[in-house]
Parts: structure tokens; sequence; C-alpha cells
């Protein structure tokens, strides 16, 4: 009988012991954070899809500046400061564009951040000098124009820039990271060389555009960029600007006056309303609406609709 009760108690504990040891963690995986996913920041929105292209499902990806919100207004909150605590990787643009990223990265008491400043590496031009009453104004933007992934070469550095810091967090992953830069690589070098065959052929090359966002753009495609303000959409141009802008828009016939999504078309329809032109879009991708995103756009489709934009302006 106590033989019998021994057996019976054995084979309870072995099933206990079975049962709580399924349920439990293996040990490599409490210790390890290899499937933990990296928790990255980003500034605004070309930054937060060079990310995503890079990143794919094997990061946490956070946007700072919310959608449908332009970049030069934004401030980061309380929250958000104290929230980046925790962050793996912290994805900027740099050149001024992001004027309050000293006083975000002096906040955070992070041991394991790795911040970027995708700019770095990227083929920089001068910003635009405008009106002299702007002087202080374009300073806070600083020498360079900080519109760098409005050329896709430079985007292809901003996306190999944010590659190398998530290699730099989360080494194990490298080849998976490796591989999505190569295939992102490749879609944004198929963007530059339709850029170049569809404007080749253009009748003209002079655009206008509400703020000088486009001078990579027009750079690398042998275009002209006219502004009706500066590097900021805030600025207001005085009236002998919009004289000078009304006879430049005669002079080249030009049919189209183009505004952002994000900013007022006020100044732009006042210009086309004088020379008897339409407006048009031409997106600088400071940042998507809500309703952009939810409809799938992205950079290389926002790009596709510019060259559209592009070529209907300039084969008129």
């Amino acid at each position: 009988m106590k033989q019998s009760k021994f057996k019976l108690w054995s084979i309870l504990l072995i099933l206990i012991l079975l049962f709580t040891g399924g349920c439990s963690k293996p040990v490599e995986e409490t210790q390890g954070n290899t499937e933990e996913k990296l928790l990255v920041y980003t500034s605004f929105y070309p930054m937060y899809d060079f990310a995503k292209n890079v990143g794919k499902d094997k990061i946490d990806l956070k946007l700072m500046i919310p959608p449908g919100v332009e970049a030069h207004d934004w401030e980061p909150t309380a929250k958000i400061m104290g929230e980046m605590e925790k962050a793996d990787v912290l994805i900027y643009n740099g050149l001024e564009m992001e004027p309050w990223i000293e006083k975000l990265t002096a906040s955070i008491q992070s041991d394991q951040l790795i911040i970027v400043e995708a700019s770095q590496g990227t083929d920089l031009i001068e910003g635009e000098a405008h009106e002299d009453e702007h002087e202080e104004e374009e300073e806070e933007h600083g020498e360079y124009d900080p519109h760098v992934w409005l050329n896709p070469m430079n985007a292809i550095k901003q996306a190999e820039n944010i590659k190398d810091a998530f290699i730099q967090a989360d080494e194990v992953n490298k080849d998976f990271y490796e591989a999505n830069f190569k295939e992102y690589m490749d879609r944004l070098n198929a963007l530059d060389e339709k850029y170049k065959q569809e404007l080749s052929n253009a009748k003209r090359k002079e655009i206008v555009v509400a703020h000088a966002a486009f001078g990579y753009l027009t750079n690398r495609y042998g275009l002209e960029q006219v502004a009706i303000t500066g590097l900021s959409p805030q600025e207001e141009p005085s009236a002998a600007k919009l004289a000078e802008l009304t006879e430049f828009a005669k002079e080249y016939n030009l049919k189209y006056i183009f505004f952002e999504t994000l900013t007022s078309p006020r100044l732009a329809q006042v210009l086309a309303n004088e020379v008897g032109a339409d407006i048009a879009v031409l997106n600088p991708l400071e940042g998507l609406t809500q309703e952009e995103i939810d409809a799938g756009k992205d950079y290389i489709t926002v790009m596709e609709e510019n060259l559209a934009a592009l070529k209907k302006a300039l084969g008129e």
C-alpha cells in the first residue's frame, strides 16, 4: 500500500514539474533581446518612411511630428521627451530642419540611445537667400538647404545612414537590414532614372514654387526653381518681390504656380491670378496628411506625383 502511494506521489510530482517547466520561458529567451523590436523615433515623414523600409517588422517605429503638421511649426512636448528615454534609435534630418533637436537630446538620460543625423554625407547645396528683412530668419535654417531628401540620391544616403544605425543597435539582424536597404536603394535608383528620362525633353525648365524647398530636386534634373518665399514657408514676400515674380512668370509664359499641401495656397493663388496661370501641388514631403497615409502614399508615390505635376507644368 505504501509503495502504491509512493508511486502515485511520484507521478504527481513529475506532472507538476512538467507543467511548470512548460509554462516558463527558456533562459535564453528571457535574457536575450534578439526577438525584441528596436524602438525607433523619427522626427518627420521622410525619416519615418526611410526607416520603415529599412527596418520593416524588426522595429517599433514612431513618428514624432503628427501627420498633417508642418515640420517648421512643431516643438516636442514633455510627453515625447519622457517617452524618448526608452528609445533605441532617434533619427532626424539635421541642417536646422529640426531646430529643437539639441534641446530634446539634452533632456534624454539614456546610455543606449543611438542618434542618427540622416543628412550626414549627403551632397549639400547652400540655402537660397531671399528678402533682406528676413536675413535673421534665414540664418536660423543654417548655411545649407535642409531639404536634402528631395534628391533621390540623397535619400539613398539617408537610408544607408539609418541602416547602419539599425545594425549598430541590433547586429544580430544585420543581413535583414542590409537586404532591405538594397531593395529600397534599387527602388530609389529606379525613381531617379524615371525623373531623368521623363524630364529630359521638357519644353521649359523654370518653375515658381511657394517656398524654396525644391533646390535639390531642380539641381538634380536641370531645372530652375524660383521661390515666392525663402527656406521658411512662414515668410511674407515684399511687393517688389511679387512684382519681380510676376514679370518672371510672364516672361517664361508659365502656366502653373506651385503650392504645398500643408501650407496656405494664398500667395501662389495671388501670383497665379496676376499672370493668368493655374495653381498646382508640388509636395516637399515635409509631412503627409493622415488621409494620404491611409491611402497608402509614401515617399516614392508622392515623388511620382511630383514628377507628373512637373511634366504637366513644363510641357504646356
